[in-house]
């Protein structure tokens, strides 16, 4: 008898991105290259204070530790109370992580969901949060608004993803908003993640060195009541600090929670290295570097955006963040060949889930001169 064929590996969707080679083709037939606006990935120089930083902690032959360095975790204290009205947050709820994507698609397995629960995220999203629900083996649905569910649903839900500053239609959740969002979580029993990348790159009304206000964490006192039960805050200096190669990030939030997620980390080896943590450690000292990366996006932004209305495209939200939300009132893919016509390449909404259908992101992650470009072949 022949034994029997076993198949193995993760049954996950293709990795989305790859649907983009034909038009990463066409852009690149234009005169000058590609003006590759798709994907949020930093393009400036990581700041020579960071650099310096993690050359200095090179020397690292022991295990560091998971929970991170008891400086570290002082620092990110400091930094929640200095740019997000966070006062008081005890380091012990404090951990950095191998960047924050690592944390989405592990957060449901961590915390321990099983089958029939249901994982709520926003509904034009980050595919990595469906990701993260097929890890854990549980239900992911898409809402922004929990009273859209059904009590049948509305029961099971045991995790709920924030995600503001959102990605990628750059909209911003204000206090109240939020406030009622962790009443209702804390009344279902369930978690509140809160995805907060993009929480320094706020445009207009939350643009701070503008007069604006600053974007709301969900660890706020105004949001949390007093208490961090139940709530965590997931944040990455991969955009403000441009260390995206450096996979630096953190969790921080409920006192409850914070010792399983270390503890599960610690026996899964999930651990930042020491020069990274390092790195962090300065990063989050130097508030003049991420006002200076804001500048040089805002100047872009500035740029782009005029010329996106000029080709016909409305913006929508595009209140925080690195992309402009945009829209021609037709098929994303279409937009999608009608830029890389133009050498153009951006991101189709339709990745990031039904509702984003109809809607192409476009980065401010160009060069001054690739922006130039853009703006050139725009017009």
């Amino acid at each position: 008898m022949t034994a029997a064929v076993r198949t193995f590996g993760l049954d996950l969707p293709d990795y989305p991105w790859e649907a983009m080679a034909p038009y990463l083709a066409k852009a690149s037939e234009h005169p000058g290259g590609a003006v590759n606006l798709s994907i949020g990935t930093p393009v400036d120089p990581t700041p020579a204070i960071i650099q310096d930083a993690l050359k200095a902690a090179a020397n690292a032959p022991g295990y560091p530790t998971v929970h991170g360095t008891p400086a570290l975790r002082e620092a990110i204290a400091g930094w929640f109370e200095r740019r997000r009205g966070v006062s008081g947050l005890d380091p012990r709820n404090i951990m950095p992580t191998v960047g924050s994507k690592e944390l989405v698609a592990w957060l449901p397995l961590l915390l321990g969901l099983k089958p029939g629960d249901v994982v709520v995220r926003p509904k034009v999203a980050y595919p990595t949060y469906d990701i993260g629900a097929t890890f854990g083996g549980v239900t992911s649905v898409a809402t922004d608004n929990l009273d859209e569910l059904d009590d049948a649903v509305r029961s099971r839900v045991r995790l709920i993803w924030v995600n503001s500053p959102g990605n990628p239609t750059g909209s911003v959740r204000d206090v109240e908003s939020l406030k009622v969002l962790v009443v209702q979580a804390r009344e279902l029993g369930a978690v509140v993640a809160s995805d907060e990348c993009y929480a320094e790159l706020g445009w207009g009304d939350w643009d701070v060195q503008r007069g604006g206000q600053p974007v709301p964490s969900i660890l706020d006192p105004r949001v949390a009541g007093g208490s961090h039960e139940g709530l965590l805050a997931v944040y990455s200096l991969s955009k403000q600090s441009n260390v995206a190669g450096y996979r630096a990030a953190f969790v921080a939030g409920d006192p409850a929670l914070m010792p399983n997620l270390v503890n599960s980390r610690k026996h899964a080896g999930m651990i930042v290295p020491f020069p990274v943590q390092e790195a962090m450690r300065v990063a989050l000292g130097d508030d003049a570097h991420v006002e200076a990366q804001k500048d040089l996006y805002r100047g872009r932004r500035e740029q782009l955006v005029p010329a996106l209305r000029g080709f016909g495209l409305e913006i929508k939200d595009s209140d925080a963040g690195l992309y402009l939300w945009s829209s021609a009132g037709e098929s994303t893919w279409d937009t999608v060949a009608r830029l890389a016509d133009r050498g153009i390449v951006v991101g189709p909404g339709v990745f990031y889930g039904e509702a984003g259908n109809g809607f192409v992101r476009v980065a401010l992650t160009g060069s001054d001169e690739r922006i130039g470009a853009a703006v050139e072949r725009l017009a």
